[in-house]
């Protein structure tokens, strides 16, 4: 859908703030970890274990992005040594529900995906 034609369908152009917002919060690492610190708060570690094709690096840059745009706190927690946590913030807490729509329905339409994409591959040969 264009520009022109979602205003014409009663819905705001997409601007270039929100493909940008949508871009660093629903891409693939970020989902995962909202989806995790949804269940609970986690330490890095932590959230390593329950997501283990992260990188660390990918991680890492999931979280300060999430940070950046308000969705996850990080708490230093004082012990020693300091430890830090990972915590889903109030602004984050509104995106529960989208998370778990967007993932429920990838599960449920995987199946129809599956069969487009091998259409698509005998057509093409890809």
């Amino acid at each position: 859908m264009n520009e022109t034609t979602a205003a014409q369908a009663g819905h705001p152009p997409i601007a270039r703030e929100h493909r940008e917002l949508l871009d660093q919060v629903l891409d693939k690492w970020s989902l995962l970890v909202l989806d995790r610190l949804c269940e609970s708060p986690r330490r890095f570690n932590e959230l390593r274990r329950v997501i283990p094709t992260v990188s660390q690096k990918s991680l890492t840059a999931a979280l300060r992005r999430l940070e950046r745009n308000g969705m996850v706190d990080r708490v230093v927690i004082a012990t020693r040594p300091v430890a830090v946590e990972y915590r889903v913030s109030a602004l984050g807490k509104t995106l529960q529900d989208l998370v778990d729509a967007l993932l429920g329905w990838a599960t449920v339409t995987m199946p129809e995906v599956e069969r487009a994409r091998e259409a698509f591959d005998a057509e093409y040969g890809e």
